[in-house]
């Protein structure tokens, strides 16, 4: 062998050596990387949930949708909670409460160990605050919670008194975050309603903090270690959107994620078939509506046809919402009917003779003796006028089952006449709609929509909606009566639940009579989850074994799961293992090639010698 043929055998050595050694190196690497994503006893744990409708905003006075509430729940505290199993009242940052005689002045006792997560402690001063920020501003996103709050005054450090024109009969159930005031107290009540975003990390006192959020994409929040009721079991939580439910749900079978809130009807019963999965068929303190314009104002762009009583009934005998169940929603929900879903005390079912019932005969017959004809024959009706009567007709891009159904609903109303042109929207666009400015002035921009409700444990927030003060606030169909108004005051102010029933009851008879929705459905919450890592899970309510349950994911009353779930023991047997496993098999692998490539070197040392 030559000198040149000796130094390439020993450089084809080296380099073999050198290769095998660099292989096992980025095994290595990517062991540690594996670990570092796979979640072991001591490391960083995250909670994984698909969502299809992304918060419109961080700021609890701007802010509207049920994923708000439930964020700014994780965020802050209330200043009294909601029991898990019955939502009745517990404590939370209150510990204590009492009321005077006359009912009109609340003392609470506040916990002195809360620390708002910038490190200042809470306390009653705090809480003082929040209550007279509402009400000095008028801020409408909350106010229909404090109406009738006169005053809250901080005792001391632990005690705050908060004072009532008469008693309050939902000041124990309130869904108001309680505000650091050395951060609101430098924000104008103009800002907190238009400009202020309350950016990450926002600072709350709750068992989470948010700390990004990148839009269109995911929000997460980070445990608070200081949290008085001890850090919750998972390091971090993250929000993922997605714009197509059918892709959520197949990201949670393949385990990107450990839950999906509003799975869609048609993958449901699969979902539920998954090993290591659970599908929750929980009830759900929401109804779905067609809502329809009847705000009686000059400066409204929506249909003049809506303001008439008579239009809107026959909007609701000419929907079939039997059909809304079984088809659009695959029967996981019931029949519409009132104001206050069925779980609620205060649900009132409407008699059987007053009943709307899918009857597009008398539809027909209503529209005829109010004077919408068919002049032209084309089968669509006219105004009184003689004008052609077509309505805009809405539904948002997160929910499936409403497309569904306002498909189904425009075929129905065609059959009495009524055309509507139905778009479907991002919830965004719909709210810009509905809260829609001709300049200064208010302009609502819209005829119809089918959505849903979410609602409280009290009855208070709902029934409120629909009086002047929330024209501009939460008033949607923009529908007011003054009968009903001085009901809702009367209710407010009545504690006693066997005397607040029968007022609360006159109400929704007469918001049933008056029509401005056609209350199609209460659906069922149909989410799915991970059992086989995660355990943990808590329903709310959470009802007897056998009955239906209530939801696990998606409450903003009570967020008790996001506190207690935590990683399974299985799975961090499984990881753990698994890791050991994998480093014992690459610590071979670099034994076996340290052996090979030197056993290799000393041969074509030997050869060398030997020529």
């Amino acid at each position: 062998m030559s000198r040149l043929s000796r130094d390439a055998a020993h450089r084809s050595a080296r380099l073999l050596l050198s290769l095998l050694l660099a292989g096992t190196a980025v095994l290595l690497l990517a062991n540690v990387s594996l670990a570092a994503s796979s979640p072991a006893p001591d490391a960083k744990t995250s909670l994984h949930i698909g969502w299809v409708q992304e918060p419109d905003n961080l700021n609890p006075f701007i802010g509207i949708q049920g994923t708000d509430y439930m964020l700014w729940h994780l965020n802050y505290d209330f200043l009294v909670g909601f029991g898990a199993k019955t939502l009745a009242p517990r404590p939370e940052l209150a510990t204590k409460w009492e009321v005077s005689p006359d009912g009109k002045m609340w003392t609470f006792t506040i916990r002195g160990d809360g620390k708002w997560q910038d490190g200042v402690p809470v306390t009653a001063r705090d809480v003082a605050f929040t209550f007279n920020y509402i009400n000095e501003n008028q801020l409408l996103n909350l106010s229909a919670y404090t109406d009738g709050i006169t005053k809250a005054e901080a005792v001391d450090d632990t005690t705050v008194k908060i004072y009532t024109k008469a008693p309050k009969a939902n000041i124990l159930q309130m869904v108001v975050p309680i505000l650091p005031e050395h951060i609101w107290s430098k924000v104008s009540g103009k800002a907190a309603t238009t400009s202020y975003e309350n950016k990450p990390p926002v600072v709350g006192d709750g068992p989470f903090q948010i700390v990004e959020w990148q839009k269109g994409k995911f929000i997460r929040l980070e445990a608070n270690p200081d949290y008085w009721g001890g850090a919750p079991k998972a390091d971090e939580v993250i929000f993922q959107l997605y714009t197509n439910p059918d892709t959520m749900s197949q990201d949670l079978k393949l385990g990107t994620i450990d839950g999906a809130i509003n799975v869609p009807a048609a993958q449901f019963n699969q979902l539920g078939t998954e090993a290591g999965l659970a599908a929750n068929n929980a009830t759900s303190w929401q109804f779905s509506e067609i809502g329809m314009n009847c705000y009686d104002n000059p400066n409204s762009l929506g249909n003049p046809v809506l303001l008439d009583k008579q239009f809107r009934q026959a909007v609701n005998w000419g929907v079939d919402r039997e059909k809304v169940v079984s088809v659009a929603m695959n029967g996981y929900a019931t029949v519409g009917s009132s104001l206050i879903v069925p779980y609620s005390k205060y649900h009132w079912q409407p008699p059987s003779d007053q009943l709307y019932a899918y009857d597009p005969a008398k539809a027909n017959q209503i529209l005829e003796a109010a004077g919408y004809k068919d002049v032209n024959g084309d089968g669509y009706r006219e105004t009184k006028g003689g004008k052609k009567l077509s309505l805009r007709f809405y539904a948002t891009s997160d929910s499936p089952e409403n497309q569904t159904a306002g498909k189904l609903i425009v075929g129905w109303l065609r059959n009495v006449g009524i055309k509507l042109q139905f778009q479907v929207m991002d919830a965004g666009a719909l709210i810009d709609a509905q809260y829609n400015y001709k300049g200064n002035t208010y302009a609502p921009d819209w005829d119809m929509f089918i959505w849903y409700w979410a609602q409280d444990v009290d009855p208070q927030f709902m029934l409120s909606i629909y009086t002047p003060a929330q024209i501009e606030g939460w008033n949607d169909c923009l529908w007011t009566d003054p009968g009903y108004t001085k009901l809702n005051t009367q209710q407010s102010q009545t504690i006693d639940e066997t005397a607040r029933k029968p007022i609360v009851d006159q109400m929704q008879q007469i918001f049933y009579d008056a029509a401005p929705y056609a209350i199609l459905a209460y659906p069922f919450q149909l989410e799915a989850y991970n059992t086989a890592d995660w355990q943990g899970w808590v329903h709310v309510p959470g009802n007897a074994t056998g009955e239906q349950q209530g939801a696990v994911l998606y409450s903003y009353n009570n967020i008790d799961t996001y506190r207690f779930v935590e990683q399974s023991t299985a799975a961090v047997a499984t990881t753990t293992s698994g890791n050991t496993t994998l480093i014992i098999v690459i610590v071979v692998v670099v034994i076996v090639a340290v052996v090979a490539a030197v056993l290799l070197l000393r041969r074509a040392r030997g050869q060398a010698e030997t020529e």
